[in-house]
């Protein structure tokens, strides 16, 4: 987004900070959040207003001074204050943990004359909504979820009943499949084609919504890369096979896409033209392809780390849980003879966008040199852990790295739990000839 772009988000965010912010340092931070971070609005919106303060920790709401009234097909999924009056078109009220904390919400989605969308009331303990009633839900919050507006209130919201009546559009429902690689796949998307090689599987006995249910789950994949699936039906999966799925709809869990099939799916065998999948799958991706369609397992992305962050170096964990932990006190545990352990917290930057990844101390003692035994004695000798730290990053910071895990995503942006790491080797007179070959094309 360019300056002008950025000025009516600016200005709604002033009337919720006030002056503890000038305009131009917003401007900036919102400017860094789209442009270098590569996150949506809404989720800048959020950062900005969670780093000053004014944001409900518990639900993620915040609201500005002065509300404005929308239709349904107006939201943009960047409001922070809006006054929707809608149709309850389905509404389901259950109990969920919030930070280890319990909490009744109500979900389902409300209607008006120019459409539909998903909303979420997080404080429902003392509210019922019937279905097909109207209702005015004021101060609520929108955010885009896999481009679909959402609707939320939070503790300053509120409902109330009106006495007025409503038409909804039918909703149309479409059973029509589209053919998909692994790579394709994101959180939201239903009806999917897919053709995958079957690595492992495995059956599970869940408990879901209070009945016993089999579960089938493992990993597929294809020369696009791997994803978690799990079959809510026995479809009889057989390990090293290659299937066709037909129907198959996308779940996310902690941004991670994951291959849904059951009742109305369809699964045929089909002639292997997948291979060896050692060889065969290509997992690589750009961050930037990361942030569009979600996280995923055993992606490799290569850039330049940019940043070693707090929490890097020299740490102690739990004995038990490996949790990391400050002192002696584990939240899980309690007082604990700790371990020390060395790893690293980067920030990777490929051009397209950043990645932040956590590295464990074998792959920390590889690409520093450092050995934890050497982090230890540096740390005595100095009296700080801090020196750890800035050695760690002297050695690192700007080195092309490549690197292999299961990448997490959320408001936050994309974060990746290193499996494997190594030094990433650029053949440099070969990337000068080639730039100087596409600059001669575009000057002749």
């Amino acid at each position: 987004m360019n300056r002008e772009e950025l000025t009516p988000h600016v200005e709604e965010l002033k009337r919720v900070l006030g002056d503890k912010i000038s305009e131009e340092e917003l401007l900036k931070e919102l400017d860094a959040y789209l442009n270098v971070y590569h996150v949506d609005i809404m989720s800048a919106k959020r950062g900005i207003l969670r780093k000053h303060g004014d944001v409900d920790l518990d639900t993620g709401s915040f609201v500005t001074g002065g509300a404005v009234v929308k239709k349904i097909g107006e939201l943009t999924g960047s409001e922070m204050n809006v006054d929707i009056l809608a149709k309850v078109v389905f509404a389901e009220k259950k109990n969920v943990q919030i930070k280890n904390s319990a909490r009744t919400i109500i979900s389902g989605i409300l209607g008006d004359e120019t459409g539909t969308a998903s909303f979420t009331v997080w404080n429902g303990e003392d509210i019922e909504l019937e279905k097909g009633a109207v209702y005015m839900f004021k101060n609520c919050y929108t955010k885009l979820w896999n481009d679909k507006v959402q609707i939320s209130t939070g503790n300053r919201s509120t409902i109330s009943r009106e006495n007025v009546e409503i038409s909804t559009p039918e909703r149309q429902i479409s059973y029509s499949s589209s053919v998909a690689k692994v790579a394709d796949l994101k959180e939201g998307i239903g009806n999917v084609t897919i053709t995958v090689k079957i690595v492992s599987v495995e059956c599970r006995n869940i408990m879901v919504k209070g009945e016993p249910r089999v579960v089938f789950s493992g990993i597929a994949a294809d020369t696009t890369g791997k994803v978690q699936f799990s079959a809510w039906k026995d479809f009889e999966l057989q390990e090293g096979e290659t299937v066709c799925i037909k129907n198959a709809y996308i779940r996310a869990w902690k941004g991670i896409p994951q291959l849904n099939f059951g009742d109305r799916s369809e699964v045929s065998r089909v002639d292997d033209t997948i291979g060896d999948i050692a060889s065969a799958v290509d997992s690589r991706r750009t961050v930037g392809e990361i942030v569009r369609n979600g996280g995923g397992i055993d992606i490799t992305v290569s850039g330049t780390v940019v940043d070693v962050r707090v929490g890097s170096g020299l740490i102690k964990r739990c004995p038990v849980c490996n949790r990391s932990i400050l002192g002696t006190e584990c939240m899980s545990h309690g007082t604990v003879e700790p371990v020390q352990d060395i790893r690293l917290k980067v920030v990777i930057d490929d051009g397209t966008g950043a990645l932040s990844a956590i590295i464990g101390r074998e792959l920390t003692e590889k690409l520093t040199g450092m050995t934890l035994k050497m982090a230890v004695d540096l740390s005595k000798a100095r009296g700080e852990t801090e020196a750890v730290t800035r050695a760690m990053a002297d050695r690192v910071l700007m080195r092309r790295v490549t690197v292999t895990g299961n990448v997490m995503s959320d408001d936050y942006g994309p974060m990746m739990i290193v499996s494997s790491a190594d030094d990433d080797k650029i053949d440099v007179p070969a990337r000068a000839a080639e730039l100087l070959k596409k600059v001669e094309e575009a000057i002749m």
